[in-house]
């Protein structure tokens, strides 16, 4: 599979004779006159090699000024990103047309989403993950969708998620018969212990936190946890997947369920996105 296929002379002339044009000039005498005429009149300079090319633009790019480091994230980060994952990532044997359904035509696809899976549940400690979904408020959101049950309709949100992540779940249920209430926050900027054992009672399904929140505070995510197993409630935790590699596993905190932004892995910022959101559940959820 090729990125680009050029025509050969015979290909170009077959075309022509279809087309019953004498050559690529007389196919494009039906263009009118006048757009012909505005076209020579641009003013264009003569054409430059690569290598001028690339230093002109980057003499003109040195005349802005640029942050090279820039420490506001909330959501989204500007990481060192490897050139090696732009190359693996569009390489096509991995990258292709095909939707996996046809597995002899797209064992790239299907081994690099065995892969995805095979880390992520590595890195949550959790024993099944999905292919992804948009981003890491989405999965926030089809995790609350996997806490409800039919008595039990309501879900805490800690004030430690980011906010974006709070609109987005209470967005998803707003004409549903769920109902969201907010865990404040201790003085410390942790979630409160005390405020969620008030909380929690029969009708509970779930409980949200973040590690770290959006503070950057690390949350006491296994006590917050017990509280919730012991009301019969699911616990979700909405990690920072770059933290995660140094702070305890969510399945080691007594979450039932683990999401977040996979953005930080490898992905550059782009006016917001794109995004990635990560899931990954113990097994006794997969369906």
């Amino acid at each position: 599979m090729c990125a680009y296929l050029p025509s050969t002379e015979a290909e170009r002339r077959a075309m022509l004779e279809a087309l019953g044009k004498e050559s690529a000039l007389d196919f494009f005498s039906s263009v009118p006159a006048a757009q012909l005429a505005a076209a020579e009149r641009v003013d264009l300079p003569e054409g430059m090699s690569e290598l001028e090319l690339s230093r002109k633009l980057n003499g003109l790019a040195a005349k802005n000024h640029q942050f090279v480091k820039i420490y506001r994230g909330y959501g989204a980060y500007n990481h060192y990103i490897p050139a090696i994952v732009d190359e693996i990532a569009t390489r096509q044997a991995f990258v292709t047309t095909y939707t996996p359904y046809q597995a002899e035509l797209s064992q790239g696809v299907l081994q690099t989403i065995f892969e995805y899976q095979t880390m992520i549940c590595q890195l949550t400690g959790l024993d099944v993950s999905n292919a992804s979904v948009y981003d890491g408020a989405t999965a926030a959101a089809e995790a609350v969708n996997m806490c409800l049950e039919r008595r039990r309709r309501r879900v805490l949100l800690s004030e430690g998620l980011h906010p974006q992540t709070i609109e987005t779940i209470k967005s998803r249920f707003h004409y549903l018969d769920v109902e969201i209430d907010m865990i404040p926050l201790a003085e410390s900027g942790e979630t409160s212990v005390e405020a969620l054992a008030e909380m929690l009672d029969e009708k509970v399904c779930g409980v949200l936190v973040a590690q770290p929140n959006v503070l950057g505070i690390i949350e006491p995510a296994a006590e917050l946890f017990v509280l919730a197993k012991k009301a019969g409630a699911k616990s979700v935790l909405s990690i920072n997947p770059i933290a995660a590699a140094i702070l305890p596993a969510a399945a080691e905190v007594g979450a039932d369920i683990a999401v977040g932004e996979g953005q930080p892995l490898g992905m550059p910022l782009s006016f917001g996105g794109p995004g990635l959101g990560f899931m990954a559940a113990r097994q006794d959820m997969m369906r």
